[in-house]
């Protein structure tokens, strides 16, 4: 019966991982944030952050096929090559998460994206058939640039 020791005796502090400060400051920043959220939805607190809406300037549909890591296809709806590019570089980028949200939605084939500027200069590539969409111009000029010329091309 000596041999038996509580989970108390074995442990000492030098074997602690994760000092106990930490933890209660970890907790309290749980707690805090979720009073945040609570006082938010409470009080109807309107959005921030949030692209203001504006007019739709066009918008155009392609179909993006990915063909490696880098190589990406850009179509038009009827099937017409518009780029081939082997090394993409944003377009590949927006193609993978694209690609990434229809295979967790389960989308079989490979259904047109669109590309949607508006009147306040934002353009969104957006997916109709998964709901997933990206900002283009919060990633850069250079990036959202590539978009406009694909957009301006016939």
């Amino acid at each position: 019966m000596a041999q038996l020791r509580t989970l108390a005796d074995r442990q000492s502090p030098e074997r602690e991982m994760i000092p106990r400060t930490l933890l209660w400051a970890m907790l309290a920043l749980a707690l805090f944030t979720l009073a945040i959220v609570t006082f938010s939805v409470v009080t109807n607190r309107p959005h921030v952050g949030v692209p203001p809406a504006a007019e739709v300037v066009r918008e155009r549909q392609f179909i993006l096929e990915g063909l490696s890591a880098q190589a990406v296809v850009v179509r038009d709806l009827d099937g017409t090559v518009l780029l081939d590019l082997p090394h993409g570089g944003f377009v590949t980028v927006i193609q993978s998460g694209m690609a990434r949200a229809r295979l967790v939605a389960r989308v079989t084939g490979n259904p047109p994206m669109k590309v949607v500027e508006y009147s306040n200069g934002r353009i969104v590539a957006e997916d109709p058939v998964t709901g997933w969409s990206a900002e283009l111009y919060a990633f850069g000029a250079d990036n959202k640039a590539a978009f406009e010329r694909l957009m301006a091309q016939k």
